[in-house]
């Protein structure tokens, strides 16, 4: 896929407030990350921080109560290469509807819920090609069958007319990603697309994602809590925390110079095969409620590398420390001048 000028999708400073009974949620507090055509990007945190709310803001998705206060959502359009800004269009327009799954698609993390139980897999994912194509019957069939193939599905012809609950759970997560690709998307967020799955299956299903979104020159946002999941799948990582990130950069930066505290107890974190002896570090405390956001640092609370009270007195900035790898931290206060 040929590069354009500027990002595919470049969002800004996002903030997103839910008004409940019990008091004001504020899930996501000035999110701002940019994904280029083509480019693979991993989102990364603990369960909480803002991750799948970030997806769902994108797709216009949010809960009832929940509003986006602030920031921009700058998208270039597939139909006419046009810059629209998510934020503001409404979400039940017939225009966010053609973004929506028509330009950006997304697997989720368990199929059995998102796929009906009553409609065949070729029900459903027909309703998807035609929804934004043209596409009879036939044509709708033969697409469905190719798409099935192309995930690796065996025997794509007679599995198309199966029920989801007839498929396994590996199965059942390809047939998820024919269904992404059925509108020939330019963006494919891929929300824990992992989870419910065996070690092996994971390992079979990512791969896929990969080969898949190289081949087609999708952009893809994968969004995990575990950073071996994205070591060999994306070029470029975001870790968030409680509704911000806190750090930025090139896979191989973030793993081998991490520069945010919370980077760094998140790899401490992770088994390693080389290092039996050593003891696994988990990180201390719980992320705070998103009802009382600690003032300052969002992470000083359970940072065992605290400068002072400037930690829980400001917000530190987004700092220079490597090529094309920020990260927000007092320790590298003045670090990019």
């Amino acid at each position: 896929m040929a590069m354009r000028d500027g990002p595919l999708i470049d969002v800004v400073d996002l903030s997103v407030v839910i008004d409940r009974d019990e008091g004001v949620v504020r899930p996501l507090n000035g999110v701002s990350f940019r994904i280029a055509q083509g480019q693979a990007v991993g989102i990364v945190g603990e369960s909480g921080c803002g991750k799948t709310m970030t997806s769902n803001a994108l797709l216009r998705i949010l809960p009832p109560a929940a509003e986006i206060t602030s920031g921009q959502m700058r998208y270039r359009r597939k139909s006419d290469e046009q810059i629209v800004d998510l934020a503001t269009i409404d979400a039940d327009s017939d225009e966010m509807r053609q973004i929506r799954g028509g330009d950006i698609s997304m697997i989720f993390q368990e199929p059995m819920t998102a796929f009906s139980p009553v409609h065949s897999v070729h029900n459903q994912i027909a309703e998807m090609i035609q929804l934004h194509s043209d596409m009879d019957d036939d044509a709708a069939r033969r697409r469905v069958v190719e798409l099935l193939d192309l995930v690796g599905i065996p025997d794509p012809e007679g599995r198309a007319d199966d029920y989801p609950f007839q498929l396994s759970g590996g199965m059942r997560q390809r047939a998820m990603i024919a269904m992404a690709l059925a509108s020939n998307p330019r963006l494919l967020i891929a929300d824990e697309p992992t989870t419910a799955l065996d070690v092996t299956v994971q390992a079979r299903v990512l791969k896929l994602i990969q080969r898949l979104q190289r081949e087609l020159g999708l952009a893809l946002m994968l969004i995990t809590h575990d950073l071996g999941v994205i070591a060999h799948t994306v070029e470029y990582v975001y870790v968030m925390y409680l509704g911000q990130v806190v750090e930025e950069g090139p896979v191989a930066e973030i793993f081998d110079h991490p520069a945010h505290p919370y980077t760094q107890a998140l790899l401490h974190s992770i088994p390693s095969l080389t290092s039996k002896a050593d003891r696994l570090e988990p990180i201390e405390g719980s992320v705070p409620s998103a009802y009382a956001l600690p003032t300052g640092c969002p992470f000083h609370t359970r940072c065992t590398q605290k400068v002072g009270d400037v930690c829980h007195q400001q917000m530190p900035g987004h700092a220079e420390v490597g090529p094309g790898h920020r990260a927000s931290c007092f320790i590298h206060e003045g670090a990019d001048g």
